[in-house]
């Protein structure tokens, strides 16, 4: 009997065989920059003639590698292969396909220093960020495998008489898995492999920032004996491909990870019925935050500074759960402040290859110029207490910056940055920080610090976000014990690494018969 989930363990990095060891996989990946990656459709390796360049974002002249850039004909020809595929794979049973899940997540942690490697150089995660990031696709793997044997059992129903009575779950088809470029391990695997283990066939189409991370990932899920064209490995450009993919009519279901206007599109354009359409198409979408986190005048404001430093900046802010707005009541403003300048003022940025580098850059030119605008903008929004500087000579680093007194309603304090900008918002008491916290279009994370019993239960009715947090950071949702998903333009709350995650990729089957 297999064991119960437990969450994969953080390597311990103060140890110096662990780092020599992360130090070896860098080299390694550095031995095989530049490689070219191809289309894979069913069990056929295409050659595209036109390719994807992915560059480090921590040294922009540095080419990780060139990926096949598919076309339109692609796309109709992985989605053929996929429904022929679908047609056997839909019968293999749910606890047979969960042993895909384990044998990827064993593959998954002998490799786990040179996927996480990759993640540095493309991502340009630090080594810490980096390693969560694959410890969390290995725990997806486990949790999703566990939860796909459940589901397979027979689910309980009413007993008539003189009836057999089952109630079964059942696949939906071919879907698209459209992943983000934050977390291109851990998002991308939860999405594919989610979808994989309920018996669908996937169109992979990896975020064009990280494809190389993306092709390293579908090589694992082949390993683990994923048959041809149940994953289908076709990166491309999102207006050229991504939206045939969404509008296509056989397509049955879109999985999404990614910006609000992206998503939006995706959940308008899905909701079309195109000619020779039989269903309505299902959306899961997570699509970003302007999280919180609320200090009151009873909180531990060591823990607190430390918390606001590590959500706000942890991978240069670029996480939808990360805190972009620190709400801190009047009362230990200025002192809570001062103790989360210090703190930041700590950080070390530069390349992530680099362990001591605990921030690194942003993914690329477009992220750099739109943080560098947004810092501008909050220069007249607020009073800059630090950073705000950029420097893209050789990558695209931006100082980490602190900007407060901002306006609850300044655009500083209600558009997702997606970058290491932190406003600071002063509040009267504790009613009107929860006010502000909910007082934006999003509602994805949020974090409450305080000693004060009615105020942890007034947030925990009040506070509407879909993971709320008390006393300890806003990111780092843990598969298994904090599911993860938004309210309101944060998504469909669709709860990854939870209980009900695998039901989005699957419908309910009931049938009666007569004895």
């Amino acid at each position: 009997m297999r064991e119960l989930f437990r969450p994969e363990p953080l390597t311990d990095f103060s140890k110096e065989e662990n780092r020599k060891a992360f130090e070896e996989a860098l080299k390694i990946v550095e031995g095989e920059l530049g490689k070219t990656y191809p289309l894979v459709i069913g069990e056929e390796v295409i050659d595209p003639g036109r390719t994807i360049t992915s560059t480090n974002p921590a040294k922009h002249s540095e080419v990780i590698g060139y990926v096949g850039k598919a076309r339109l004909e692609d796309v109709e020809r992985a989605i053929k292969t996929a429904e022929e595929a679908f047609e056997s794979w839909k019968r293999v049973p749910g606890e047979e396909r969960a042993r895909y899940l384990y044998k990827a997540a064993a593959i998954l942690r002998r490799k786990k220093h040179i996927i996480s490697a990759w993640m540095v150089k493309e991502a340009g995660k630090s080594w810490v960020e980096a390693d969560a990031d694959t410890a969390e696709a290995i725990d997806f793997l486990e949790y999703y495998g566990r939860e796909m044997e459940r589901l397979s059992a027979p689910q309980p129903l009413t007993v008539l008489p003189g009836e057999d009575d089952v109630l079964e779950y059942i696949s939906l088809g071919v879907g698209a898995i459209i992943p983000p470029w934050n977390f291109p391990v851990a998002i991308l695997t939860g999405m594919t492999m989610s979808a994989v283990v309920t018996g669908n066939t996937v169109l992979l189409k990896p975020a064009s920032a990280t494809p190389v991370v993306g092709y390293k990932m579908f090589e694992i899920f082949r390993e683990a004996g994923v048959p041809g064209g149940v994953i289908n490995f076709i990166p491309g450009s999102g207006g050229e491909i991504g939206d045939a993919m969404v509008d296509h009519p056989r397509i049955r279901f879109i999985s999404f990870t990614g910006s609000v206007e992206v998503g939006t599109r995706i959940y308008e354009r899905a909701a079309k019925v195109q000619p020779g359409q039989k269903w309505l198409k299902r959306v899961v979408a997570e699509m970003g935050g302007k999280d919180a986190i609320i200090v009151d005048e009873t909180a531990d404001l060591e823990a607190a500074a430390q918390g606001i430093v590590t959500s706000a900046f942890g991978f240069q802010g670029q996480k939808c759960s990360a805190c972009s707005r620190a709400i801190l009541l009047d009362s230990i403003y200025d002192e809570l402040l001062e103790r989360i300048v210090e703190k930041t003022k700590a950080l070390v940025q530069g390349d992530p290859a680099t362990y001591a580098h605990t921030l690194g850059p942003v993914i690329d030119r477009a992220a750099y110029d739109k943080i560098m605008n947004y810092i501008e903008l909050g220069r007249k929004e607020g009073r800059l207490v630090l950073g705000g500087t950029g420097h893209d000579e050789v990558g695209y680093f931006i100082e980490p910056t602190i900007i407060e007194e901002v306006d609850p309603h300044a655009r500083i304090a209600q558009e997702e940055i997606f970058g290491p900008v932190l406003a600071v918002i002063r509040a009267k008491d504790f009613d009107h920080a929860l006010a502000i916290a909910n007082d934006t279009d999003y509602g994805l994370t949020g974090s409450v610090y305080s000693k004060n019993r009615a105020h942890l239960e007034k947030a925990r009715r009040e506070f509407h976000v879909g993971n709320l947090y008390f006393n300890r950071k806003c990111t780092g949702a843990i598969v298994g014990a904090h599911p993860f998903g938004g309210f309101n333009m944060s998504g469909t709350d669709s709860k990854a690494g939870g209980p009900d995650y695998l039901t989005h990729f699957m419908q309910l089957k009931s049938v009666a018969e007569v004895l």
